[in-house]
């Protein structure tokens, strides 16, 4: 289905161990940390070296590509902790607690300390040191995906390296294992098994589930030209495509794979080529060409094409929440998902963005999670943090003495 249209800072409170206990009495330890101690005394979730809190615990990773200076701000305490400076870095990625500097000759892996373990019916959040674990090899077009059992990196070649994810978390990279063969796209790690795209030839990519050793289980009916851009939801994995997109999903065991199309011809410079989202969010954002946003409604397999000014950047924390849009004259813009309506703007405006929509320097970010949003100022030396649901009030500003190009928030 298309649709056009137009137009309180966290405080940190951890949990004692009786609390702990109650939380999640009844309830098995699904293996999330480095340990899974048995005995009855050891709070459920309890992860070695780490605290657990009742909230989540974001926070940014921020880059300075002209500088190779790095920095963690802790969203909690405010305070900005100073890391390892990495010259020639150019993209800055995470999967929830690692965050990942990609340069030139290859990427080096960062320890956020920050990070959420999803047991369904309840959340446990953590907090730890900071640390460096080392540098993976690949240069540009690398990509990493993770769940809780494995992190694949996957080269712009297309080969593919499964790392421990036990490993990262006791600050070592380990030894990977290579998985046979060469793939379309980034391999996603899913229901605990690997999402993949293979082509034959000039054919569309086709979806592959594999174990984790590589070897093929399962191969759904599927159709993926000019593959672009991924994302893990709770309904499945989300695969974008010239028509539209794939989701994937594992039902009992039985993976299956279905399009949802955007249902008009669309020009490739507007296709969904990379997806933003809050973490768990079943609701996608995508740049539309210059002056649109699309918005992927996975639960109900619907597109929407929201009409907006020129796009920096967007995002959304999902159904209920504003469409947020950062855009050319430096204001973030709220919008409507289900109308296309603007319903609110910052003012005065918040970065000056000509350089970077030009593509002459990173362009700003926005990360959304429950209650906020993160907005980079790389000019400003500043990050914004936006009470989304209070009419884009600016409810903190980090001053910063580098200058913060690139942002990842962890934690969620």
């Amino acid at each position: 289905m298309l649709v056009r249209s137009r137009t309180r800072p966290l405080a940190p409170a951890l949990l004692s161990a009786a609390l702990l206990t109650a939380g999640c009495a009844g309830q098995q330890d699904t293996g999330s940390g480095p340990e899974n101690p048995s005995s009855s005394a050891t709070p459920h979730g309890y992860v070695e070296g780490a605290a657990e809190a009742a909230e989540q615990q974001s926070r940014l990773l921020l880059g300075d590509p002209g500088t190779g200076d790095t920095r963690v701000l802790d969203l909690i305490t405010g305070k900005v902790h100073d890391t390892a400076r990495r010259a020639g870095v150019t993209e800055l990625t995470t999967d929830g607690r690692f965050g990942y500097f990609h340069g030139a000759d290859g990427t080096h892996v960062l320890d956020s300390g920050a990070w959420m373990v999803d047991h369904g019916d309840h959340v446990h959040y953590y907090r730890a040191k900071i640390q460096e674990v080392g540098e993976l090899p690949g240069g540009p077009g690398t990509s990493i995906r993770s769940d809780a059992g494995a992190t694949v990196v996957t080269a712009a070649d297309g080969k593919a390296d499964v790392h421990s994810r036990a490993d990262l978390e006791k600050g070592t990279l380990g030894t990977p294992a290579r998985l046979p063969g060469t793939y379309a796209g980034p391999v996603v790690p899913y229901a605990e098994h690997l999402i993949a795209l293979t082509r034959d030839g000039d054919a569309p990519a086709k979806v592959a589930v594999l174990d984790r050793s590589g070897k093929r289980v399962a191969a759904p009916e599927s159709e993926c030209e000019d593959p672009q851009g991924d994302a893990v939801t709770r309904r499945g994995v989300v695969l974008g495509c010239a028509d539209g997109a794939l989701l994937v999903r594992e039902d009992d065991g039985t993976f299956t794979a279905e399009k949802i199309a955007y249902g008009e011809d669309v020009p490739k410079n507007e296709r969904a080529a990379r997806f933003r989202h809050r973490p768990d969010s079943s609701t996608l954002t995508a740049a539309a060409g210059g002056n649109a946003v699309w918005v992927l409604d996975v639960t109900k397999r619907a597109w929407t094409r929201v009409e907006t000014g020129p796009v920096v950047a967007a995002n959304t924390a999902g159904e209920g929440s504003p469409l947020l849009v950062l855009e050319t004259d430096g204001a973030l813009h709220g919008y409507d998902m289900s109308t296309g309506k603007e319903t609110a703007v910052t003012e005065p405006l918040l970065t000056d963005v000509p350089e970077a929509a030009t593509g002459e320097a990173p362009a700003p970010v926005i990360e959304v999670d429950r209650s906020r949003a993160y907005l980079n100022d790389p000019a400003g030396r500043r990050v914004y943090e936006i009470d989304y649901n209070d009419a884009l009030r600016v409810a903190r500003t980090f001053d910063l003495d580098v200058r913060p190009s690139l942002m990842v928030e962890t934690g969620r």
